[in-house]
């Protein structure tokens, strides 16, 4: 519960530095920041009480598929109702919908104490919750009404079905088929790949959220959004699971390739614009995964930091040994992982509380800037989230030597499920192109304005008590601006921009990394 716990109260701590949180609050002033720690402490219980005691146990026993279905590790279906239950999977939905209407930005803050608890069991969480808000959004109103319900009760889930055999991030070439039917349903055929939970035992149905062609135009035009559930009127609805991946890590979510043959379906949102329609599901999803990450980079920091205060080694060799932590080394390279770990949450917490901020602030003009700076840091979040439950993880590793590298410590196999996290989503070569494409291009570099003066106002406020740090942010900014006017003179020249759109991500990352760290203890 230690390691919880100091997580709660740093994220605690970081929400009172958070200019963006701060104006949340003084629209929803309930949210003060007494009931916020509440708030992080019952979240941080429920990880520890029935999220943790699934993690390592759901990694040695995998998932399986038996008589065509998949079994999931012991304790995931009993877990899983339990945290709809207890209302943490529609915290942020709105009221109407039966969720409790809290801000992302807690949401946001919660999420990476249950990542930390058992990421592979969240993944069904994570869906589920991003396909409520896609419903709400697009769905027609009897259909969201019925499907929202059973979702945050935890009776149904739900998946973001895009990726096939010879269509991954390039989903203009999907071939999956929808024709509408006689009943005014939509029959879908097709094999669908790489889909997380498409099928377990955690709940009696499952919907997909599932992109298909529709008519005979090409590219993602031809795409439209349905719901595809794996029963209808209480039978099979043509679904069938192929396999489930055998992979590096994330042993507890079953990753199917799927069958539809003859599956019905409803249209959600309009015919051809189903990959606008599911951008209501996928920025969410590349929210979490930065919280994903940020998860597993707390576990990974605080034992790595426990064990070099607890393992002895060197020192005078007529004296008893001393901590690794008193190492120069060792202690750079605790310094270097809590750093990572510290700025990856304060920037998550800056752009759910932004975003928030363009959901919520009686301001049209500020509810627009928030809207262009949310679009321009979500590529990031994402990408350096990942990187840093993969990298914190790594260098834990490093830290505790071979212990490290055993299967007695947790670290091993929050670096071997968090690497995956680079991938999904969109990888980090799709995040920088993004970035790169339309967040400075077709954008105009709204974003980058926003986040220019923020940073500044961020550096005018540090520069009394922490002058060099804020003189280093100033330079970092400086750094990021030049190669953003650089690459946006090269908007003739697409190919030599993309050839280095992730080096453009990367500055601008570094410019993030200075202007959080000047909210860090």
């Amino acid at each position: 519960m230690e390691g919880f716990r100091a997580q709660a109260d740093r994220t605690a701590r970081l929400l009172q530095a958070t200019p963006g949180w701060q104006a949340v609050q003084a629209i929803l002033p309930d949210y003060d920041s007494e009931t916020v720690e509440a708030v992080l402490r019952e979240a941080a219980a429920f990880a520890v009480t029935e999220l943790a005691p699934l993690n390592s146990v759901s990694d040695r026993q995998g998932c399986r598929v038996v008589d065509g279905r998949v079994k999931t590790p012991a304790g995931f279906a009993q877990a899983y109702r339990r945290y709809a239950e207890a209302g943490w999977l529609g915290m942020d939905l709105p009221e109407a919908h039966g969720g409790q209407g809290l801000p992302l930005t807690l949401q946001a803050a919660c999420l990476p104490l249950f990542e930390r608890g058992c990421v592979s069991m969240m993944m069904a969480a994570g869906s589920s919750r991003a396909a409520c808000h896609l419903l709400a959004a697009v769905a027609e109103p009897a259909l969201a009404e019925e499907w929202i319900s059973q979702l945050l009760a935890g009776e149904w889930t739900a998946t973001i079905c895009i990726s096939e055999p010879d269509a991954g991030s390039d989903v203009g070439r999907i071939r999956t088929t929808a024709a509408q039917g006689s009943d005014g349903l939509w029959v879908i055929n097709g094999v669908k790949s790489w889909i997380s939970f498409g099928d377990h035992d955690l709940a009696s149905c499952i919907g997909h959220c599932l992109l298909a062609r529709t008519g005979k135009t090409a590219g993602t035009a031809g795409l439209s959004l349905f719901l595809v559930p794996d029963r209808m009127d209480g039978k099979a609805n043509g679904i069938t699971v192929q396999r489930i991946e055998e992979k590096m890590g994330l042993h507890g979510s079953p990753t199917c390739i799927l069958g539809f043959d003859g599956a019905r379906g409803w249209l959600l949102g309009e015919e051809g614009r189903g990959l606008n329609a599911l951008f209501h599901m996928i920025e969410l999803m590349r929210l979490q995964t930065g919280c994903q990450g940020l998860g597993l980079a707390s576990a990974s920091a605080d034992i790595a930091e426990t064990y070099a205060q607890d393992r002895k080694q060197g020192g005078p060799a007529d004296r008893p040994p001393v901590p690794i932590a008193q190492h120069p080394d060792v202690r750079r390279q605790l310094s270097l992982l809590r750093r990572q770990t510290e700025v990856t949450r304060a920037a998550i917490l800056e752009s759910a509380a932004r975003m928030d901020l363009a959901r919520l602030s009686p301001d049209e003009k500020l509810r627009a800037d928030m809207r262009d700076f949310s679009a321009f840091m979500l590529p990031m979040i994402k990408t350096f989230g990942a990187e840093a439950g993969f990298d914190v993880s790594n260098r834990a590793i490093q830290v505790m030597g071979a212990a490290g590298y055993t299967k007695e410590w947790p670290v091993e196999q929050h670096l071997r499920d968090s690497r995956v996290m680079t991938i999904y989503e969109g990888t980090t070569g799709i995040q920088a192109i993004d970035f790169l494409t339309r967040r400075l291009w077709r954008d105009q570099g709204r974003g980058l304005a926003v986040f220019e003066r923020l940073m500044r106002e961020g550096i005018a406020t540090a520069s009394a008590d922490r002058p060099a740090e804020a003189a280093e942010a100033e330079a970092a900014l400086a750094v990021f601006l030049a190669m953003a006017a650089e690459f946006n003179a090269l908007q003739g020249e697409p190919e030599a921009a993309l050839y280095r759109a992730e080096d453009y991500m990367r500055c601008a990352w570094a410019a993030v990394t200075a202007w959080m760290a000047l909210r860090l203890d």
